[in-house]
């Protein structure tokens, strides 16, 4: 339908839940008023008593297409986040080859899009030791934001940068306008760690926490934060699981630096306690913490030190997740829960007390804000998109691992009851989930607009 009106007794807008119905002409918001004044005779999407959201917008997800299609391309990815309720991701630059770090590369990636994402799309640059110069072009072509790693990322196409690296790349993307995401780890203490882990029992979690120490995450948070303040230059810290960083993010923030920080659905649910030897599907870096670390990012969240939830994204085989051996230090690191991201963050938030409005605003809006699409995604307002999700907030269920659509990797979910399922999703007005059935691929890139 071009023209239609959206119906519910709550729909979440300015922050209050309250009966609206949102007026939805070709694809943006129109008009958000009262039930009565839906025309008579005018087409209705009921959402009932289903809260109504904006679409979750994810700005940390690892597509891996074009090159490693295999472990997770567009149209899963983006089939798994329609079902999840998010209507917008941004796809970090790596595990794909090429990498996103320089103007061809980030053809590759476009072609490989056309006409197989479910949900809208940003694209982010890469970055490296070698494309400094490259940052101008990617810009100007229209990625969101540039991604860099402090330490080894896994893969061979895409470097780390050292501490010059990181100052020459930060002062660029300043004069840029450009927002830089990073991997926060320093490889002097991870090395140090994990020389003291050598000959441990690697199918042992304890041995995988040892190996990535709190202090490689919390010195790097802090070099970032100061090369942040001495150049204006707009960072953000992806992945956040160290606590003890968050009063270096907290003085950042109090200093009005251009700086933010995040944390992931694995790091608030899961516990480096609870998760069994040989458990590789619960390896990440940074690793799953202690029970306390992870009330201390509930904390944060709270007092708004972190700004924002996303998943990072990062399927991968059984293989490569060494399941057969359950070798923590040889298995893939990464976690993939695009999916079932808000019913996990929900089901944890309920818990603690924390409302569906204040869970909005970590998914929906902040992750908006930050890519610079404030104005179009992460509201229900007139103008913005008309990305929409309806959420049952009271349902219970049972992650079943064949029901993802993403094709790899057991979740560490499996098994595991969540409280809130997505009935359907709707992307700038095309229904792209339904109970389980799919729409149109009607994807767009979202490119820089500012």
């Amino acid at each position: 339908m071009d023209d239609f009106w959206v119906r519910g007794d709550r729909v979440l807008v300015d922050g209050v839940f309250a009966p609206r119905a949102v007026h939805v002409r070709r694809g943006v918001i129109a008009a958000v008023g009262e039930p009565a004044a839906i025309p008579a005779g005018a087409p209705v999407v009921d959402a009932g008593g289903a809260a109504v959201l904006p679409g979750l917008v994810d700005s940390h997800v690892h597509v891996n297409d074009p090159g490693r299609a295999d472990w997770e391309g567009f149209d899963t990815a983006t089939r798994a986040a329609a079902a999840g309720g998010v209507t917008t991701i941004l796809d970090m630059p790596l595990n794909s080859i090429p990498s996103t770090t320089s103007r061809p590369a980030l053809e590759a990636k476009l072609a490989a899009m056309e006409g197989r994402a479910y949900v809208d799309v940003a694209l982010c640059g890469g970055l490296v030791p070698t494309n400094v110069g490259d940052l101008g072009a990617l810009v100007d072509a229209g990625v969101l934001a540039f991604k860099c790693f402090l330490a080894e990322s896994g893969v061979d196409e895409f470097s780390h940068v050292n501490e010059a690296e990181l100052s020459a790349g930060m002062r660029r993307l300043a004069e840029l306008g450009a927002t830089l995401l990073v991997h926060a780890e320093l490889p002097g203490p991870l090395s140090e760690a994990e020389a003291t882990v050598a000959g441990a029992d690697p199918r042992a979690y304890a041995t995988w926490l040892r190996a990535r120490p709190r202090r490689a995450e919390d010195l790097a948070v802090d070099l970032v934060a100061r090369f942040s303040a001495e150049y204006g230059a707009r960072a953000h810290i992806v992945h956040l699981a160290s606590s003890d960083a968050l009063p270096i993010v907290a003085r950042a923030l109090d200093a009005k630096a251009p700086f933010t920080a995040e944390t992931c659905p694995h790091y608030l649910t899961f516990a480096a306690e609870d998760v069994p030897d040989g458990a590789t599907e619960y390896k990440c870096a940074p690793p799953i913490r202690e029970r306390e670390n992870r009330d201390k990012l509930w904390d944060g969240l709270r007092q708004g030190v972190l700004a924002q939830v996303v998943t990072d994204h990062s399927p991968s085989s059984a293989a490569m997740k060494c399941s057969e051996s359950g070798d923590f230090s040889k298995a893939w690191g990464g976690i993939a829960s695009l999916q079932l991201g808000l019913a996990a963050v929900w089901t944890e938030a309920r818990a603690r007390g924390m409302t569906l409005e204040h869970v909005a605003r970590l998914m929906c809006e902040a992750p908006a804000r930050l890519l610079g699409l404030e104005g179009k995604k992460g509201r229900i307002a007139v103008g913005a998109d008309a990305d929409l999700a309806f959420f049952d907030d009271d349902a219970d269920f049972v992650v079943e691992p064949q029901r993802r659509e993403h094709p790899n990797t057991i979740p560490p979910y499996a098994r595991r009851p969540l409280r809130g399922r997505v009935l359907r999703t709707i992307v700038r007005g095309h229904t792209v989930y339904d109970a389980g059935a799919f729409g149109p691929a009607v994807g767009a890139w979202q490119r820089r607009t500012r």
